[in-house]
């Protein structure tokens, strides 16, 4: 049995990629979960990393949640309270860590993102299409809602109004009105998918991984802070900033009108 999440890493770029294709990738009834955790922190902890690629492989990016599992989880033998359990220990650790996580994600959506798959690549920083991809918040259409934090990333995403018709009708869009809605920044063949993936990661990686580390966390900070709180942290950031290799290096070569040379 192979693992669910592969694990890739050239030069500063990892690649995360789902591999229960047979299974559509699913997220829940598996070891995705833990897998998933281990490899955010064995991110968190590279300094090298500067940036992942998050994909899935066969015609699906992913199926969501297992069905099986939401048939079991509706049987007497699971009381309300297990349920919560799992999904505060499960999934929506995964939500956390990876909306926390502070090396930017790209999701190269190849295929079907549904329900819980969807709420995954929200997650994301940026999102990728293949022109074959599909878009679904489909969980009103199991009569469950979207317990994955996906009622507070997808209007965040589209905003209220289309991520209302998303969640109330659980309808599906291609990669061209996902691109209107802007759900993804960009969409392409799919043989061109992971290319534009890895030339987008490493137009990110070029730069000291310390800035881009703290831009992302002032952004994540800014959805729910005052403004007033991000100039204050923005202005701490930046102290820090100021003090360290990578911006005297790159002042340096811009004087010098050289490529810069960035450590760690």
């Amino acid at each position: 049995m192979t693992d669910f999440l592969l694990y890739e890493q050239t030069g500063a770029i990892v690649t995360l990629t789902m591999n229960q294709p047979e299974q559509r990738n699913p997220l829940t009834g598996n070891t995705a979960v833990a897998e998933f955790l281990v490899a955010i922190d064995r991110i968190h902890d590279d300094r090298s990393v500067r940036a992942v690629i998050l994909t899935g492989n066969g015609p699906s990016f992913s199926a969501g949640g297992d069905i099986r599992e939401m048939q079991r989880q509706s049987t007497a033998e699971v009381s309300e309270m297990d349920i919560r359990h799992d999904y505060r220990r499960g999934i929506q650790r995964l939500t956390l860590a990876l909306f926390n996580l502070e090396v930017p994600v790209i999701a190269a959506v190849n295929g079907h993102a549904i329900g819980a798959g969807l709420d995954l690549a929200c997650m994301c920083d940026i999102r990728i299409a293949s022109d074959k991809a599909r878009f679904a918040e489909s969980f009103v259409k199991l009569g469950i809602i979207p317990g994955d934090g996906g009622a507070w990333l997808l209007p965040r995403t589209v905003g209220l109004s289309r991520a209302a018709e998303m969640a109330f009708t659980g309808d599906a869009i291609d990669a061209r009105q996902a691109l209107e809605w802007n759900l993804v920044s960009r969409v392409v063949p799919a043989e061109e998918l992971m290319p534009a993936a890895r030339q987008l990661a490493d137009r990110i990686a070029v730069n000291p991984s310390h800035g881009v580390r703290l831009a992302k966390r002032l952004m994540r900070e800014a959805i729910h802070s005052r403004l007033d709180s991000i100039l204050e942290m923005s202005a701490v950031f930046q102290a820090v900033s100021h003090k360290t290799d990578d911006h005297r290096e790159a002042v340096a070569a811009f004087l010098e009108k050289r490529p810069a040379n960035y450590g760690r």
